[in-house]
């Protein structure tokens, strides 16, 4: 995880479609503005993915997280990310191994969407990481109906969204439910499989890929887990994978620092309708 603090963030090029500096900036309002929301496409919610890899691929390190991939430039662009959504979307576990808690606008950059950023936790279990158990802004949860007596007992009930019976989990209804309690602007963090399943229902509007300059070697799995495209596109009537992606802009960290070394890319991406 960075150690970069707001006032100490790199500077970024950004490289396509055009050549620019971002030197850092406490309001973001460059950066914010070059990741502005586009308007839904696949339903009430726009659903932005973020993930962070090694140069070979590797979604998380040694130690079994993500966050020990990331660095001071992907934290930048993280910020704005987060600063911009109305709602973190997370699976149980990453949000177990990644030590999630209630989410705060990141410092200094309330003013880019004033209300709170909610979470919403999605576990077909009904099982809520110890650490969002606690505190006064309990997480959404989505999971299906037998998850839904063990999500009651650790959130309060109007915060449990069941959608699917049984074990299943329907994520188009989950993402439904969030979008009617005004929650659209979407950013899915992962795990592996969350994202998966996102991408095997064809929800995902954007993919924000970061890659860092580490080698991690072999182990860790890739950022998507989950079937075979062949068996997604059986299971999900009209989603085609694998698909086209068409790159929206792409940034690079040019600076060697301590806690970023320069070669970093930041790539966002737009996923067309399967």
């Amino acid at each position: 995880m960075s150690t970069a603090t707001p006032d100490t963030l790199p500077p970024l090029d950004q490289l396509v479609p055009v050549a620019r500096r971002l030197p850092p900036d406490p309001r973001e309002e460059t950066l914010a503005a070059l990741y502005a929301d586009e308007e839904p496409r696949r339903g009430a919610c726009t659903v932005r993915a973020n993930m962070v890899a090694s140069l070979d691929g590797a979604a998380w390190g040694a130690d079994g997280r993500s966050g020990s991939l990331n660095d001071a430039a992907d934290w930048r662009v993280f910020r704005v990310l987060r600063a911009l959504a109305d709602v973190v979307l997370v699976g149980a576990g990453t949000a177990r191994a990644e030590g999630y808690r209630a989410l705060d606008r990141p410092r200094g950059l309330e003013h880019l969407r004033p209300a709170p950023l909610e979470l919403a936790v999605v576990t077909r279990s009904g099982r809520v990481p110890e650490r969002l158990r606690v505190g006064d802004r309990p997480p959404f949860v989505l999971t299906g109906s037998d998850g839904a007596a063990p999500a009651r007992a650790a959130v309060p009930a109007e915060r449990v969204v069941v959608v699917g019976p049984g074990g299943d989990l329907d994520l188009v209804a989950g993402l439904a439910e969030l979008a009617r309690r005004g929650l659209r602007r979407v950013l899915a963090e992962g795990g592996p499989s969350l994202l998966g399943d996102l991408l095997a229902a064809d929800l995902v509007d954007e993919l924000c890929v970061t890659t860092t300059p580490r080698v991690v070697g072999p182990g860790p799995g890739r950022i998507v887990a989950g079937p075979r495209p062949d068996a997604a596109a059986e299971n999900h009537a009209g989603t085609v994978l694998p698909r086209d992606a068409r790159l929206v802009h792409l940034l690079h960290a040019p600076q060697d620092r301590d806690d970023s070394p320069a070669g970093t890319t930041l790539a966002r991406w737009s996923l067309p309708i399967g």
